[in-house]
């Protein structure tokens, strides 16, 4: 197949690019330029063009013709109308990466046609910024723009939080290093909140994957169970690092707000937003039977620790024994 993937220079994209070359397609990347200009040593084709500049994205794909088209990067949905308008019908099937975030869930458990989010406030042409309030709001509005724009035979995939090599968030890798450092680990809200988290890789397999095998429709991509909680997640890092010499202190999410902590400083934090907790929460059985493949927490955690690096945003150690003293203090 030819595939444009819009973005794919930096996490997800990136390896979905590298997957989508390593099973023999040709691929084009497009993006700003500002990362990855050099990737897949000139087995990718390169086309640079900024989105939201809709003369200049149409010029740059105005001689080009796709089997595919990966849109990695929409966030708000005037940049879906933008890419239509300058693909027309020369993008062939369009697949867009949006998120588990998109739900408004009642409980755990909720499936592809649970309740979504809908935007309060200003009319979706207003909005220029996504922010941690509106992200998901938006991501409905661009999967419904994609609809009517690209047709019935789109697919949806609505990733939990994302983990493996080139996370830019340091998702893992901050959760690896401080558990290999040991001691008493400061981990946020409570051990049964909800938390799924997927490898990059295993989306970008299930991508490739289900585009060759001509798959539309709309699917969740997290973990393999619905009841999969932020605890489970810390001893299935512990347990692929082989270290048991720590302890775990769960700290109230009210407390770190009051702190001035953000889900910078602490990885995968829904900051005691229960709605954001429940995206968490997600039944990924139709996935599954659709044939998404999960490697364990433990592998991803074992190669973050020997190659990642914690994000320079989260907790230092000296910010964390300080909450932690502070909290034992109250």
């Amino acid at each position: 197949m030819r595939i444009l993937i819009i973005g794919g220079t930096r996490f997800i994209g990136r390896h979905i690019a590298a997957t989508a070359l390593a099973a023999g397609h040709e691929v084009t990347l497009l993006h700003r330029g500002r990362t990855g200009g050099d990737l897949f040593d000139g087995a990718a084709r390169h086309l640079l063009a900024d989105r939201d500049d809709p003369d200049a994205l149409a010029a740059t794909l105005a001689d080009g013709e796709w089997d595919a088209t990966i849109d990695i990067c929409a966030y708000l949905p005037g940049q879906v109308t933008t890419l239509a308008d300058a693909l027309g019908a020369r993008g062939g099937r369009y697949v867009l990466i949006s998120t588990a975030s998109v739900y408004d869930p009642e409980g755990p458990g909720f499936t592809e046609d649970s309740r979504l989010h809908e935007l309060e406030g200003p009319t979706p042409t207003d909005v220029s910024e996504v922010t941690y309030a509106n992200y998901g709001a938006l991501k409905v509005l661009c999967e419904r723009v994609a609809s009517d724009r690209f047709g019935d035979a789109i697919l949806v995939l609505r990733p939990s939080y994302v983990i493996g090599p080139w996370d830019h968030f340091g998702h893992v890798d901050y959760w690896a290093h401080r558990i290999a450092r040991g001691g008493q680990i400061l981990a946020p809200g409570a051990p049964g909140t909800p938390l799924q988290v997927i490898d990059a890789r295993d989306i970008a397999e299930f991508t490739v994957t289900a585009l060759a095998e001509g798959r539309s429709g709309t699917l969740h991509l997290v973990g393999a169970s619905a009841t999969s909680t932020y605890a489970d997640f810390l001893d299935e890092v512990r347990a692929g690092i082989g270290v048991a010499e720590s302890t775990v202190t769960w700290v109230d999410d009210a407390f770190l707000l009051a702190e001035g902590e953000t889900v910078a400083s602490l990885p995968m934090w829904a900051q005691g937003d229960r709605a954001e907790e429940l995206t968490s929460a997600a039944d990924p059985a139709a996935s599954l039977r659709a044939g998404l493949r999960l490697r364990p927490v433990a592998e991803s955690a074992r190669e973050a620790l020997a190659t990642g690096a914690p994000s320079k945003k989260a907790l230092t150690a000296e910010r964390e024994a300080e909450l932690l003293a502070r909290w034992h203090a109250r």
